[in-house]
């Protein structure tokens, strides 16, 4: 009978010790409820799989990934007037929410991991988006949108929250017009690396009120280092209320209120927007049309980049240069459609280290160096490069032009694989320049030397070259290479022959038509100084 109870006691034991073994007991200690361990097979098909349970997304990271919790709205830094997300402005929408014990948009805590045989520790939720730096939106700070209201205060607020920021955006919104009268984005006090957003349009005032006896320019930049303008959007400087002459044939040019207006607009007229004593200077993506001068302009500004812009105003809109460089070095201008009533590009005294290629030009006067050397001043340019350029319906080409009387040196200057389709002029050196009736003849001029031209090709209207050299100071160092130039014949317009005067270099292949007016070789008694010594 002992017998029988010891061994009935010790089959009970036995069956005790074995449901034992099926209890994870450090989840126990934790205070969880005991749960049954996974049986080898079930162990097995987890590991194959590594998914969830229902799941045919193969998913990396841990054997038994816990959910993400969702992320919760980060706020802006600095929460505050001006900041939205840069890449989906709303300007009417509020701001997120921050976070908040008790909210509604608070993150459930994940699952405390287990560590029982088989578990891994779950794989971190991905750290939060690094902030892309705070965004100022104009519409924050009271800007209307509604072409109507004049909303320069508003930009003036955006932009000096910017400036005290650093490293920040300034956004312009899209769908919108802001009529902004003439503003001055200063750099003297600001921290460096500004982002200008522009998605909407900027409009330029029409009254003459708003322009006082004259500015030169609408919208300025200076003193700024690291500046960068960008997106979408349309600078509109509605000029046509400041053109000296309208073409009879112009639809709009009947309205007599234009008329009126114009009488009582200042003679000076100004810039669209205006680069000035700035720094890495980034320009992109943006329109600019119709400015009452010059569309965009650099002036002693250094590194500058412009890129995938489009600049456009009517052919007779006089004065109206697309891109106006001054005293400005280390410039790059490519991928950009420029049509204007002047030059599309035009390099002044000052600039060095220019590489303009990849541009799209016409109508308007084409690329040109300057005029240089205006009431006996000093002008210097150079290491200029041209290329890849295609020009439609312009007035001239490539260009180089010097007033009488100047001093100076034009030096190292390349044009390349220009495509030009019914140019006038397509090739033109001219130390004659002169914008009047008449100019006094002077012997002093600005030098010209080392110009290259390679394979400058397409059709002419008028004259396929024109060099017209000073007598003191000849034209030396010109080098042509596959030159190919056909007329095309235009009603009222006269076909000329190649024409040089005091003209030196070297013709390296055959020209068509043939340039034999070029002198081989170099000046006479040639004592040109070095461009160090001159400028």
């Amino acid at each position: 009978m002992k017998l029988r109870a010891k061994g009935l006691g010790l089959l009970l034991l036995l069956v005790l010790l074995a449901l034992c073994s099926t209890i994870d007991v450090c989840e126990a200690r934790r205070g969880k409820h005991w749960r049954p361990r996974s049986s080898p097979r079930s162990s097995q098909l987890r590991k194959k799989g590594k998914g969830k349970k229902g799941s045919s997304h193969r998913q990396y990271g841990s054997n038994r990934p816990s959910p993400k919790p969702p992320i919760s709205p980060t706020p802006s830094p600095g929460a505050g007037k001006g900041y939205q997300n840069p890449y989906q402005p709303s300007p009417n929408a509020p701001a997120s929410p921050s976070p908040t014990n008790g909210s509604r948009h608070s993150s459930p805590k994940p699952p405390t991991p287990s560590c029982g045989k088989g578990s891994q520790q779950p794989s971190r939720p991905p750290p939060p988006a690094v902030s892309q730096g705070a965004v100022f939106n104009v519409v924050d700070f009271g800007a209307k949108g509604d072409g109507v209201t004049d909303d320069t205060k508003a930009f003036e607020g955006a932009w000096a929250a910017a400036c005290k920021q650093g490293a920040s955006t300034v956004l312009v919104p899209p769908e919108l017009e802001f009529l902004v009268g003439p503003i001055s984005f200063s750099g003297s006090y600001c921290k460096p690396n500004i982002l200008f957003q522009l998605e909407g349009t900027i409009l330029a005032p029409t009254s003459a009120k708003a322009w006082g006896s004259g500015l030169l320019q609408w919208l300025e930049f200076t003193k700024l280092n690291g500046i960068v303008i960008q997106g979408n959007g349309i600078i509109n400087g509605r000029g046509q209320e400041w053109w000296t002459y309208s073409d009879p044939d112009h639809e709009d040019d009947d309205d007599t209120q234009y008329n009126v207006e114009f009488a009582r607009m200042p003679q000076i007229k100004p810039t669209a927007l205006r680069f000035y004593g700035s720094f890495d200077i980034v320009v992109s993506g943006i329109t600019i049309v119709n400015s009452s001068q010059c569309h965009l302009k650099f002036d002693n500004c250094q590194g500058v980049m412009v890129h995938d812009v489009t600049i456009s105003s009517p052919e007779y809109s006089l004065n109206t240069d697309g891109i106006h460089l001054q005293n400005s070095k280390d410039v790059s201008i490519h991928h950009t459609n420029l049509a204007c009533g002047d030059d599309c590009i035009s390099i002044q005294t000052g600039c060095s280290n220019i590489n303009i290629h990849n541009v799209n030009c016409g109508p308007g006067h084409g690329i040109s160096i300057g005029g240089l050397g205006r009431d006996n001043t000093k002008a210097c340019v150079s290491n200029v490069t041209v290329r890849d350029i295609n020009m439609f319906r312009t007035m001239t080409g490539v260009r180089i032009k010097t007033w009488q009387g100047g001093v100076g040196l034009v030096q190292d200057i390349r044009f390349s694989n220009i495509q030009v389709s019914e140019v006038q002029t397509p090739i033109m050196i001219d130390q004659f320049y002169c914008d009047k009736s008449t100019c006094r003849n002077q012997t002093t001029a600005v030098a010209v030397s080392g110009v290259q031209y390679e394979n400058i090709r397409g059709t002419y209207t008028i004259k396929p070259v024109h060099f017209a050299c000073s007598d003191s100071l000849p034209c030396s160092g010109i080098s042509l290479t596959g030159v190919q130039l056909r007329p095309v014949q235009i009603p009222h317009y006269h076909l000329n022959n190649p024409f040089c005067w005091q003209a030196f270099g070297e013709l390296y292949t055959p020209t068509v038509p043939p340039i034999a007016c070029l002198q081989i070789g170099k000046p006479a008694g040639n004592n040109l100084q070095s461009y160090h010594d001159i400028c």
